[in-house]
């Protein structure tokens, strides 16, 4: 290849690494079985609809669990209703920190991209949103980083009824994402008893050392686009792996991302030992106490 045409192809391989392939781990599976159940037990329901938690540590794929569960949602409803192209089956959007019931309801209609003003009432911002919503015929909405609801003060705990009051009036699951959220308060006091009685958890956590976390290395490894990598030379750095990561899946990628940058950009288009021992790890994995699960 001529510098041009090689520069083109070494950005793309780049890219490729950043996002690297999403592996279909254990928990992966559970959340989008335990999702897809729930969507077929909230079909007819008309109130007291079930939801799904999934709660863990940082960097163990709480996200991206979450995120795959909207894609599976999506593409089998795209399948379904080919012809419907302005549905909008699944809804995301992250928490803010220090939520109030008003920041929640401008981030669903920032998800529509509705022309409404910050100096919009709520209510004709949820009403808004739930028409929407509706017409576009929503059946998953995904809630992340839901740990920056503070129910402990009073906007917190009204911006948890929000979205309580967003559940009774959009006819779809609600799927929440956060840390270790059994240990925010969320599932504490009246508040609480109602959301633990109408949601289901899933709980994250690291990989131990075993079968499963040579298989999740292995899919890893062989998703690697790089001309003189070995294969199977991480899958003998397993222990190696387990040690710089703690078994946390987001750390495993972070590490595993960044070396195969790094040998596309230096030539040395392979990963060695050597080359992870040049990547700094994320400070979580480098605390010598992994979060358990």
């Amino acid at each position: 290849m001529d510098d041009d045409k090689r520069g083109c192809y070494d950005d793309d391989r780049v890219d490729h690494h950043a996002r690297l392939l999403i592996v279909q781990t254990p928990t992966i599976r559970q959340v989008i079985t335990a999702g897809r159940r729930l969507i077929q037990l909230n079909k007819h329901a008309h109130y007291g609809r079930c939801g799904l938690m999934v709660s863990g540590p940082a960097r163990t794929g709480k996200t991206t669990a979450l995120t795959q569960l909207g894609k599976t949602i999506e593409v089998i409803h795209r399948r379904r209703h080919s012809h419907a192209a302005a549905d909008i089956p699944v809804i995301y959007i992250t928490v803010p920190p220090a939520a109030t019931p008003k920041m929640i309801a401008m981030e669903f209609a920032r998800f529509f991209d509705l022309p409404i003003s910050r100096r919009g009432n709520i209510t004709d911002i949820a009403d808004a949103v739930c028409g929407v919503s509706i017409d576009a015929r929503v059946r998953l909405v995904a809630i992340d980083e839901l740990h920056n609801l503070n129910i402990s003060t009073r906007a917190g705990a009204e911006a948890s009824d929000t979205l309580k009051y967003f559940s009774e009036r959009i006819p779809a699951t609600f799927c929440y994402a956060g840390i270790s959220l059994e240990r925010t308060g969320l599932l504490s006091g009246t508040r609480g008893e109602q959301i633990a009685g109408r949601f289901s958890m899933v709980r994250t956590g690291s990989f131990g050392q075993d079968k499963q976390w040579t298989a999740l290395i292995a899919a890893l490894e062989d998703s690697l686009r790089l001309h003189h990598h070995q294969s199977g030379t991480l899958i003998k750095l397993d222990r190696y792996l387990h040690q710089r990561t703690h078994g946390m899946i987001g750390s495993l990628l972070w590490l595993i991302r960044s070396a195969a940058i790094n040998a596309v950009l230096d030539g040395t288009e392979k990963i060695t030992k050597k080359a992870l021992e040049v990547v700094d790890a994320d400070i979580t994995s480098q605390n010598p106490h992994p979060p358990t699960r």
